[in-house]
């Protein structure tokens, strides 16, 4: 099973670059829940805290494709060496403002600017693997382990930041946080062999049409919305429901057997070579993903939960895996950052709607009322998929039997 991850990170430069990338996205699990766990402890509100963390994931989330543009055409460390810097400066920053109990519009601001400069090093780390091989089955092995490795740091992020928040103080997972995107951050971005070749904009070249005029795009990132909104809303109810139950230590744990599922889930997806077509992998793991969401009603302890969770997850990491494979073929390869950064900040906005949606509903109803903001937005995402259905086919009419492969990337697939 393990081969096809070997074989890829045997490339010159490739352990070194996936190995400071995953410790440079160390902040994508633990700024949110950080956030949350440090305004509700010291503002005691769980509306507060899921409209801070909710500004600070919709701010990346609009400004991550608009960073990665700047990737694109110029390169990745000319771009974030200083964007790192100032987001490091804004999540330290919040953390004093609330440390210090300052007014909440100072909390907007910092989760303002580190959102805005933040990027996104998953989208990254994929545009190196992207520019390194060329092969599509080496290339779906390449994503698999990106994802299984976005996953790890889920499993990692949440333990550790609960952990830090209960047990040291609400301060701490912020920091720990701000410290891993400096060390990762800056390793990654000095590993200049690895790094692709920037696409400078022509003088006197046509406006570069956005990503987004594709229809396979747009189908994307709405679906991607939706699955955000069960992440955030899952993190925030699930915090929630620890506290009620007299065991806040263990949201973290619970939060990782969540990521722990989709893990194992995506290792063994990214190991098989498949002949399904790439557009209906996507639209049955996401029907997979809503189903497993929907049995969060049903939660009743945190056995239960820990149980659903990690079956839930089981259908994560192969959906975002297809989800990142479709862009390939719905934008051209020098605008390739911006389209995965695109797939992620939609996730990223879904997530700060459902922080935001769950902490309202938690503070009206209990826990179980943001479980279920979890359930609608599972159900967003399967309709959004089941109406594009033709969106998607068409998009990836000529791959054949899918990512193993692929037609050149288009920006104008699926319209």
């Amino acid at each position: 099973m393990l081969r096809p991850y070997r074989d890829i990170l045997s490339r010159p430069g490739a352990l070194a670059f996936s190995a400071s990338g995953l410790l440079a996205r160390l902040p994508m699990s633990m700024a949110g829940i950080g956030i949350v766990l440090l305004v509700e402890a010291l503002y005691d509100s769980y509306a507060l805290a899921g409209r801070v963390s909710a500004v600070y994931v919709l701010t990346q989330a609009l400004c991550s494709p608009r960073l990665a543009r700047l990737v694109d055409r110029h390169g990745q460390a000319r771009v974030m060496r200083p964007a790192i810097a100032v987001a490091s400066a804004g999540l330290v920053g919040l953390t004093v403002a609330a440390a210090v109990h300052a007014p909440t519009p100072w909390l907007y601001a910092t989760a303002v600017l580190a959102g805005a400069t933040i990027g996104s090093f998953g989208a990254f780390v994929r545009a190196r693997w992207n520019h390194l091989v060329r092969s599509p089955r080496e290339l779906h092995s390449a994503y698999s382990l990106e994802s299984a490795a976005d996953e790890l740091v889920f499993i990692v992020g949440p333990v550790l930041a609960t952990t830090l928040a209960a047990g040291v103080t609400p301060t701490a997972a912020l920091v720990v946080a701000v410290a891993g995107m400096l060390v990762g951050g800056y390793w990654f971005l000095g590993l200049r062999a690895s790094e692709p070749p920037p696409s400078p904009a022509v003088v006197g070249a046509p406006r570069t049409r956005s990503v987004m005029r594709s229809g396979g795009m747009v189908v994307l990132a709405v679906v991607f919305v939706g699955m955000g909104t069960v992440f955030g809303a899952t993190d925030v109810s699930t915090v929630a429901f620890a506290e009620e139950n007299g065991r806040p230590d263990l949201a973290g744990v619970v939060l990782a057997v969540f990521a722990a599922g989709s893990l194992v889930s995506g290792l063994l997806y990214g190991a098989k070579h498949w002949v399904m077509p790439l557009w209906k992998r996507f639209a049955l793991g996401m029907v997979a993903l809503g189903i497993g969401a929907s049995l969060f009603v049903l939660v009743t302890s945190m056995t239960v939960l820990a149980v659903v969770m990690f079956v839930a997850g089981f259908a994560i990491a192969p959906t975002i895996i297809n989800g990142n494979g479709l862009v390939q073929h719905f934008v051209a390869r020098e605008r390739i950052t911006e389209g995965l950064t695109i797939v992620g900040t939609t996730l990223g906005v879904g997530v700060s709607a459902g922080a935001s949606l769950a902490g309202l509903a938690i503070d009206a109803s209990g826990s179980h009322g943001g479980f279920l903001v979890v359930v609608g937005g599972a159900g967003l995402m399967v309709v959004a998929t089941a109406v594009s259905l033709r969106t998607l086919r068409a998009g990836t009419a000529d791959l054949g039997t899918g990512v193993d492969e692929p037609a050149p990337a288009r920006e104008d697939a699926g319209r």
